[in-house]
């Protein structure tokens, strides 16, 4: 799990994404938001959703996994609901598409 944190905050610091990292470990306010605001169907099969899971103005986006699939694909910028930066794979990546 630590590691998986490290790699989402090394990408937005990197990028110069803003965010706002959650302890659920040490705050109970912060453990009750996510257990509320990540959908049903995003649950573990048991227990409870554990970090790291993006939102985004309190939507819920996904898991480590899709974060991950999405920066494989170069498409972490669509999938973090933010526009991607002009000379970025991924705004090269849609100016082909739309071409």
């Amino acid at each position: 799990i630590k590691k998986q944190q490290q790699d989402v905050v090394g990408f937005m610091e990197a990028n110069k994404i803003e965010f706002e990292e959650k302890d659920i470990a040490a705050n109970e306010e912060n453990r009750k938001w996510m257990r509320e605001n990540v959908p049903e169907e995003c649950w573990p099969a048991s227990g409870n959703p554990l970090p790291p899971r993006l939102f985004n103005d309190g939507r819920y986006l996904g898991d480590y996994e899709a974060f991950f699939e999405a920066r494989e694909n170069n498409a972490v910028y669509a999938f973090l609901g933010l526009t991607a930066p002009p000379g970025s794979k991924e705004a090269e990546a849609l100016a082909k598409q739309e071409a």
